[in-house]
Formats: C-alpha cells, structure tokens, sequence
C-alpha cells in the first residue's frame, strides 16, 4: 500500500484533512461522526463503530455506520441482538471475551482477520446481527482511543476492509492498522479537549446559577427573579432570531453573542451581593431590621395615655358645669390622634402615591406633637421619619434609591473585572445596561439607544416584565397581565424599552407563554 508514491501522497492529504477538519470542529456529535467516517476512509473499512467509556466500568455505543447496509453515521440505530452497553467487569473481574474490552483491558490495537475463525473472543452478538441483516462481518480492527494523559476514552471498531481493485473483503494490512491508531490518537486528543472545553463551560454555567441562587436567596422577596429573567431573555432573543418580517427581521445574534447575552442575564444583578439587605427587603417606608412605625405607634400610646391623665385630673378637679366641654376637648383629641395614627399606618405601607398635602401633614404631626420619655420631651416623629414617611412613591428615600441603583455599577464593576475569551468580552457592558433607558433617560451612565446593544435592550424588557409580574415583592401585589402590558406600552411610547422589541414581544405572545409557565392564574386575563 505504502509502495505506491501516489497512494501515499494521497493517504497523507487525506490524513491532513480529517486532522484539520477535527481539528477545528466543536460539536461533540459531529467529532464522532468525523473520527468514525475518517477511520473508515483511511483503512477503506465497509463499516464501523465507535464506543465510549463510561465511569471506567462499561462501554457505550456512540456512532456506528456500514455502507453495505446503508447506515449512515448515528447515534440511534438499535441492533436486537446487540446491547446497549457492554460491560467491562463481570463479577468483579475483567470481560475479556468482548474484543472491544479486551482491547480497552490490554490497552492495544487487536487485528482480527476473520471474527467466524478466532479463539478467544466471543462474537454471537455479531453473528446474530449478520444473521438478521445478510451480512458477512469478518475482519475486525479494534483500537483504543488514548488521551493526554493516556487514559482509555473510547475504542474504535473497524469492519470489513475493502481491497480497491476486487472490492472482496480483506484483512487489514499492518499499515492501515497504523493510520488507524494515527489518526485514533489525534482523535482522542481532540475529543478529550472538546469535552474538556464543555466541562469547563458546564462548571461555568453551573457557577452562574449558583451565583444567581446566592442573590436571590439573599432576598426571599426576590428568589425567583434571576432564575426567570434569563428564561425570558432566552425567548425574547430566539423569537428575534426567528423573525422573518417586521424592523428586526434582520437583525439576528450568533451563536457566541446569545450565550453571551444568557450569561450577562444569569449575572445582571450580582451588584446586588454587596447591597444591604434591609434595603432589598424594605418593605414598609420606616422598614430598616425592623418596621418602626410599631416604636411610632407606642409614642401615639404614650400621648394618649398623658392625655387621659391630664383629662382625669382636670374632670376631677374642675366645677361640674365644665367636665362636659373637658370630655368633649379630650375625646376630640384622642380621635385626632387615632386618625393621625391610622393616616401614618397607611402612608408608611408605600402602596399609593403621597400627595404634597398629605407629605405636610407628616410634616407637621412631626413638629406639632410630642411625647415625654421619662421628663425628655421629644418630638412624635425624628427627621429621619418624616423622610421616610414622606416618600412620595414607593417605601425607598432618595438615598436607599441611590443604593439600589448603585448595584447596576457594582455588577459592570464586578464582571468587568473578570478575564473573557473574546466571544464573550461583552457581559459586563450587557448586564451593566439593562437599567439603560433608549430615550438616554435611564441609569447609571444614560445611555441612548445607538449606545446600547441589542443584547442589553432584550435584557431590559426581560427584567421589567418579570419584575412587573413577580407576586413575591413586599411592596406591591402581583399585577395581571393587562396591567403589566398598559404598564410596558407606556413604556415603550415614552422611551423607556425599544419599541421594536416589545412589538415583538406582544406579536409573538412571549407574555402569554412565559405567563402559562410561570404565573398564578389569575394574574393571565390578557
């Protein structure tokens, strides 16, 4: 075979090519479907198998392919007669009656000339097969996959070698059985680096998750919340991909970029590690690590409580024409009072706006009334309660607002700081803007929409909508699906979300889908 320069020269172009073909190939099912098709063109095999090794105890069928019987490369063909798998140990010691075990055991190449005349090995599995297809297997060539570190990762199983000029089944020659492990050994290098490559990715993608664990259960109010934004970027994102009319029919994101976007929407909020908590669970407007409108509620106790001994004393002492206009006064300020008390139990829930005259009835509750702590007379309301109280939106002042955004920059400061491969340099920019606003109007650096990626505006609209819908936040109820989407479409109208998204978004019910999966059910009336 050697003998032949032309053969030669066309033995070792065919060898460079399947090394540069599995040389740049990353998807694990087509590396095994080149190294079995290259095996066979090298050694003109009729057919093949290759095995995995599975925790070192047996041997999978990963491909197979036989052009006689027309079977091209798969995963799926089931032979009745053969198993599944193919045990390496029986009872405890070594199967060396399977050549494939026997070759992973011996750690060697095993030529056999004709499987219906070898002592040794036992081959019923492949006569039964051959029984039910009118097949003839007979020489074998059997090599094991090693890698780096010389380990058994695979075997690979040549059947029937072709002689070019009789096109009669032959022996493998002693230089084919060369190329074969030539080539097995570039292919186990290669395999192993693939797989080593997912490893990596898989270990990565599961920090992510555990990362995304650690925020959300830092706030049991929010436990959801990075768990289901990148399930909603992953649809938003796809339905882009798909669309074949409208503004973003072209506009389409490869392979890198989408993994790319997923890992930025794993992590958008990782500032959020460093953010106090009392902050994130601030549920009531006097909220810190505890609600303290209870230490205003005691101060109301104690006034009313001086008031009815000042009321008792004067009933006591005073002429008897005068007690009815002192009840009168005294039950005319307890009732005061506990409508004061109430208006302050309302306004510190966060649940409706503040309006400016309600705010200076805070104001002035808090600098009219007071309360004596032993003889220290003390104002009903601190200064830092009547800002809290006063919030006009929300429970957060403007200071705990600043924290809260301020986790945006913690998380573009944060993954900025880490070392990415070149597909993936744009995580920190995409989870840094998904508080961005299109109109330039959002935060932290008020970027427009021709500063912004594709990537970060999908983000956008994903976090809004999950936050919108999310029925775990303590300072709103779970909004229905109408709300949410009059909410969004004034968004979109004012320039808040880009437009083209969220009409995708709407036309391809990404709302409805994600609703069925993951909202209560009275919260879908859209």
């Amino acid at each position: 075979m050697l003998e032949n320069s032309d053969k030669y020269r066309d033995l070792i172009k065919t060898l460079n090519k399947i090394g540069v073909a599995l040389s740049v190939e990353k998807d694990i099912e087509r590396l095994l479907e080149l190294i079995l098709l290259g095996a066979m063109e090298l050694t003109h095999a009729d057919g093949g198998t290759l095995y995995l090794v599975k925790e070192d105890i047996e041997l999978t069928f990963a491909i197979i392919a036989n052009k006689t019987l027309k079977i091209k490369p798969t995963r799926t063909i089931e032979f009745k007669t053969s198993p599944k798998v193919i045990p390496l140990y029986i009872n405890g010691a070594p199967n060396l009656k399977s050549v494939v075990c026997y070759c992973y055991h011996e750690n060697k190449t095993v030529n056999i000339d004709d499987a219906y005349n070898v002592h040794g090995f036992d081959f019923t599995g492949a006569r039964e097969a051959d029984l039910k297809m009118n097949y003839r297997s007979k020489s074998f060539l059997t090599i094991p996959l090693r890698d780096h570190e010389n380990r058994r990762i695979g075997i690979l199983q040549l059947i029937n070698a072709i002689d070019d000029e009789t096109n009669e089944v032959v022996s493998f020659t002693k230089e084919q059985s060369l190329v074969a492990e030539s080539l097995a050994s570039q292919a186990a290098i290669t395999l192993t680096k693939q797989k080593l490559i997912q490893a990596q990715k898989k270990l990565f993608e599961s920090f992510l998750e555990l990362i995304a664990k650690a925020i959300d259960a830092k706030s049991h109010y929010t436990s959801n919340h990075c768990k289901r934004v990148p399930v909603l970027t992953s649809m938003i994102a796809t339905a882009m991909n798909n669309a074949s009319t409208g503004p973003l029919k072209d506009k389409h994101i490869s392979k890198d970029q989408f993994e790319e976007l997923m890992i930025a929407s794993w992590l958008h909020d990782c500032g959020k590690i460093v953010t106090p908590v009392y902050v994130l669970d601030k549920a009531k407007k006097l909220h810190t690590l505890c609600d303290r409108i209870e230490v205003i509620n005691a101060r109301f106790e104690i006034i009313k409580r001086d008031l009815k001994i000042t009321y008792l004393e004067k009933r006591y002492q005073g002429n008897p024409d005068v007690k009815e206009k002192i009840e009168r006064e005294y039950r005319d300020k307890i009732n005061f009072l506990n409508e004061s008390q109430e208006f302050l139990n309302v306004a510190n829930i966060g649940g409706e706006f503040l309006s400016d005259k309600e705010q200076e009835r805070i104001r002035t509750l808090g600098s009219e009334y007071f309360y004596y702590e032993g003889k220290e007379k003390k104002p009903l309301l601190s200064e830092d309660d009547i800002v809290n109280l006063s919030i006009a939106r929300g429970t957060l002042n403007d200071t705990e607002r600043l924290i809260i955004q301020n986790h945006v920059k913690l998380t573009h400061s944060m993954l900025q700081s880490l070392p990415y491969p070149d597909h993936l340099k744009h995580v920190p920019e995409i989870a840094g803007s998904h508080h961005e606003r299109v109109d330039g109007k959002g935060y932290p650096n008020g970027l427009s929409v021709d500063s912004l990626s594709i990537q970060a505006r999908i983000l956008a609209i994903a976090d809004i909508f999950e936050a919108l819908t999310a029925g775990d936040r303590p300072y709103k109820k779970a909004k229905t699906l109408t709300e949410v989407l009059k909410i969004m479409s004034d968004m979109k109208n004012t320039g808040h979300i880009d437009p083209d998204l969220y009409d995708l978004f709407i036309h391809e019910k990404i709302y409805l889908e994600y609703a069925k999966k993951y909202l209560n059910p009275e919260q879908i009336d859209a």
